[in-house]
C-alpha cells in the first residue's frame, strides 16, 4: 500500500472507534450497528457474552437502561492495516457512568471501568467498518446511581 493510501485506512478505522463510544454516550446507541459489517461481532470473552450480526446489534446496544449518563474515554488507540481491506486495532477506554440520571451536573466519581478493545476492521465498497470488537475488562465496578454515595450501593 502507498503511505497515503495506509494512513487513510488508518485514520478511517480510528474514526470508527471514537464514533463508536461518541454514538454511546451522545447520540443514539442502538446506531451503533451501522459501523459493523452486515456480520458483524462483538463479545466480551469474560462473562461469555457474544452479539452477531446488525439486528442483534442494533437491539443489544439499544436495550441501554433510561437514565444512564455516560462518558467514555479513548487513548492509546494503535491501528495496524493488513491489507488494503483489513486491519486491526487495540485502544484503551476509561467508563464514566451512572444510572438514575435525571439531569444537572453531579459530583464525579472514579471509573467504572478501564480497559481495551481489540477491534477488525473490514473495507468493503470503499467504506472501513468494523467487523468485530472485543472487550478486555480488567478493572471493572458497580455503575452508581447519583443519589447514593458510590461506597454504599451498586
Amino acid at each position: 500500500m502507498a503511505p497515503m493510501e495506509r494512513l487513510l485506512a488508518e485514520r478511517a478505522c480510528e474514526r470508527l472507534i471514537l464514533d463508536f463510544v461518541h454514538r454511546l454516550d451522545l447520540g443514539e446507541p442502538s446506531s451503533v450497528a451501522e459501523l459493523f459489517t452486515q456480520d458483524g461481532v462483538w463479545r466480551w470473552p469474560h462473562d461469555g457474552r457474544l452479539v452477531e450480526g446488525r439486528d442483534a446489534l442494533r437491539t443489544y446496544f439499544g436495550s441501554r437502561p433510561a437514565g444512564r449518563l455516560s462518558r467514555r474515554m479513548m487513548s492509546n488507540v494503535l491501528v495496524t492495516v493488513t491489507s488494503p481491506n483489513t486491519a486491526g486495532a487495540v485502544s484503551y477506554f476509561t467508563t464514566y457512568r451512572v444510572d438514575g440520571y435525571d439531569g444537572g451536573v453531579i459530583p464525579a466519581g472514579p471509573p467504572v471501568q478501564i480497559g481495551h478493545y481489540e477491534d477488525t476492521f473490514r473495507r468493503a465498497d470503499g467504506t472501513w467498518l468494523l467487523a468485530s470488537r472485543t472487550l478486555h475488562l480488567p478493572f471493572g465496578g458497580a455503575t452508581p446511581r447519583p443519589n447514593v454515595p458510590a461506597s454504599s450501593g451498586p
